[in-house]
């Protein structure tokens, strides 16, 4: 299982989202179609260009909860101040695809920005 967190400067659209998906899946050297799902923090649940994505790639959305994301916060490669300032986590979108990938994942791909909106995949690992 893939998760693709994402995260936006308020009012991106769908396009630009899609943008650093897909720069993210480039890195990973994955195709857009390995993405199970798609995460994001509470704090852009109304955001339309993420809300349309989702839609348009028929994948589910969790939004995760401000403590999963503080859990999740150990894992995380990368530090954004503005995330820090808005969110409380130093990467959204490392911690939400962290946190909804499950206990077990591990980033795959470190945030990545494009068109101002950011992607980074987590996939779940097998406990051993």
């Amino acid at each position: 299982m893939i998760v693709a967190g994402l995260g936006c400067r308020k009012g991106s659209t769908r396009e630009e989202l899609l943008s650093a998906l897909d720069a993210a899946c480039v890195e990973a050297k994955i195709s857009r179609e390995s993405i199970t799902a798609l995460a994001t923090g509470e704090i852009k649940r109304e955001e339309a260009g993420i809300l349309q994505l989702a839609e348009m790639l028929g994948l589910p959305l969790h939004i995760v909860a401000d403590d999963a994301l503080m859990d999740a916060e150990p894992r995380t490669k990368t530090v954004s101040r503005h995330s820090l300032a808005k969110t409380l986590s130093s990467s959204l979108s490392e911690g939400a695809a962290l946190a909804a990938a499950g206990e077990t994942s591990e980033i795959i791909v470190p945030r990545l920005i494009s068109q101002g909106a950011t992607c980074a995949l987590a996939e779940m690992k097998e406990e051993v």
